[in-house]
């Protein structure tokens, strides 16, 4: 999955509307995307070309073709994620974390989160050793 960074912002909503709701035609898509951009119906069929050109959306022909995602939302996440923190923080996700918790505020839930996963990864570290 090395195209997921190649999505751009606009071709990420056209994705979201695919994640969503499954399998679509282009002109379901066209239509969800309508009603919350400005964008035409050219403009949209011209976003979702480009997604099977890079081999993220899919396409089953129909009557009418269907284009469905070939990459799940979270693998696109996560390599998005990667690129950001190799890019702005040198690869530490320490300094990531530590400019998040340094800057913004924390709900008491957000720290309680935090603390957990911290201690589930200690765990599982202590595990591997083992």
């Amino acid at each position: 999955m090395n195209n997921a960074n190649k999505i751009t912002d606009a071709e990420w909503k056209v994705m979201e509307i695919v994640w969503e709701n499954g399998q679509l035609k282009a002109s379901k898509i066209i239509e969800e995307l309508s009603s919350k951009t400005s964008w035409n119906d050219k403009t949209i069929r011209t976003l979702i070309r480009r997604l099977v050109e890079k081999n993220i959306l899919g396409v089953k022909k129909v009557r009418v073709n269907e284009f469905y995602a070939l990459a799940s939302k979270e693998e696109c996440v996560k390599e998005v994620t990667q690129t950001f923190i190799k890019k702005i923080y040198k690869g530490s996700v320490g300094l990531l974390i530590s400019n998040f918790v340094k800057e913004d505020k924390l709900t008491n839930e957000d720290i309680d989160m935090l603390k957990q996963i911290l201690k589930n990864r200690e765990e599982d570290d202590k595990n591997k050793k083992v």
